[in-house]
């Protein structure tokens, strides 16, 4: 049974950090492209940030490039989304999922097999 599970999730104000972590199991991390998505009520879920199952590849929305960081370590199975210069607009659920197709960075949900519960993320003014 695969699982993917969020943490890292909380309140904090404009200009701040929060690291996200995303562990897996249940699957063959190592072979599967991961992302993160976020998603605020009567929204559809929007792309974040992408990194290839070898490391060697990343992809970023625009609003968050600079910004916000994707890593992975294939040895724990976890990827994580270290987020700095925090704004109001980036509140909303984060959520992490895995796609298997592998071949290129997958910037929609529908590429992705499966998902995490998400966790939230607040940012106040």
């Amino acid at each position: 049974q695969v699982q993917l599970v969020e943490s890292g999730g909380g309140l904090v104000q404009t200009g701040g950090s929060l690291r996200l972590s995303c562990a897996a199991s249940g699957l063959t991390f190592s072979r599967y492209t991961m992302g993160w998505f976020r998603q605020v009520p009567g929204k559809e879920r929007e792309f974040v940030t992408a990194i290839h199952w070898s490391g060697g590849s990343t992809i970023y929305e625009a609003s968050v490039k600079g910004r916000f960081t994707i890593s992975r370590d294939n040895a724990k199975n976890t990827v994580c989304l270290q987020m700095n210069s925090l704004k109001p607009q980036d509140t909303a659920v984060y959520y992490c999922a895995a796609d298997y197709s592998g071949l290129t960075l997958s910037q929609s949900s529908r590429s992705y097999d499966y998902w995490g519960q998400g966790t939230q993320v607040t940012v106040s003014s």
